[in-house]
């Protein structure tokens, strides 16, 4: 048995609020990200790790030793990290000259490896080597697809949806102007997918909308799409099933569009007209010239 699987009823009160921090919720909490390099990683896999962690701060752990592990052939030490750090992301960096400069990045569900993909980097420009400003923690990023493959093939289908996982954020209600700083865009062109992040600025113009210009921050990365290890139908689908308490009310006759319009059906019995009520109004009187009579009540002659 595990060592973490052991604590059955806590002693202190910080234990206790330690096992229901990780209970079940309804509504998830943000979703961490560890960061863990291989026992032959370089300094560039070194450097790509710590430019994600910053970019992912402060909803990530970044694991500064070298741990001795291959994700495609044994999951225990990742799993194992996973309950520890109470992460269920991660990003894997190794190196060998079979397949340099690997990036392996997944997810977990119930501390266990759900889907794998493993990407190789052709190209790398660091944050510091980019001399401009840089967002502040905990900002919330824009995310920009562009490629039709992220809406064809099921392989980057499945990855737009982890790298939206993995840099999405806090959910918030409501947008403040101000509060776009950055944009990140994933390029899917020709196999490959190209990382690029810019900082938004916002500039005068002539009207109450400000002008936008983006400005390279980084880091940069072209990256390859290797090997992919993506989980059974039936579990994907165990892994994003809503709760029943968060389900919509199901409310007859009444439905809604992918805009959030509100449309509803009234049923009424058939109207029988000839016994409607009509309200007299002075407005619908014939007025003396469309009866032929002028203002002193006497009758107009035909010319």
């Amino acid at each position: 048995m595990d060592a973490l699987d052991k604590v059955v009823k806590p002693k202190t009160k910080k234990a206790k609020r330690f096992l229901e921090k990780r209970e079940p919720k309804l509504t998830e909490n943000i979703k961490n990200a560890m960061l863990i390099k291989g026992g032959n990683a370089n300094a560039t896999v070194a450097q790509v790790l710590r430019d994600v962690y910053a970019l992912k701060k402060p909803y990530g752990v970044l694991y500064k030793k070298k741990n001795i592990t291959r994700p495609f052939e044994d999951q225990t030490s990742l799993e194992f990290f996973s309950k520890k750090s109470d992460c269920s992301l991660f990003m894997f960096g190794s190196h060998n000259k079979k397949k340099p400069n690997n990036l392996v990045i997944g997810r977990m569900y119930d501390y266990h490896v759900l889907d794998m993909i493993e990407l190789g980097i052709e190209k790398f420009v660091s944050l510091k080597d980019i001399k401009t400003s840089k967002c502040p923690e905990g900002k919330k990023p824009m995310l920009i697809f562009a490629g039709d493959d992220f809406d064809v093939t099921e392989d980057y289908r499945r990855l737009k949806s982890f790298l939206i996982d993995f840099f999405s954020g806090p959910t918030v209600l409501n947008v403040r102007l101000d509060g776009l700083e950055y944009v990140l865009q994933f390029t899917a062109l020709n196999g490959k997918v190209y990382f690029r992040s810019y900082n938004l600025l916002l500039k005068k113009s002539w009207c109450r909308t400000p002008r936008t210009e983006l400005e390279e921050m980084g880091p940069s990365l072209d990256l390859v799409m290797r090997r992919i290890h993506l989980a059974s139908d039936d579990l994907y689908k165990l892994s994003v099933k809503v709760p029943k308490a968060l389900k919509p009310k199901k409310r007859k006759n009444i439905s809604q569009d992918t805009f959030g319009t509100t449309f509803g059906r009234i049923h009424m019995q058939k109207q029988d007209l000839s016994k409607l009520q009509m309200r007299k109004m002075k407005g619908l009187k014939k007025r003396p010239a469309e009866n032929g009579v002028d203002d002193q009540g006497k009758k107009m002659k035909d010319n």
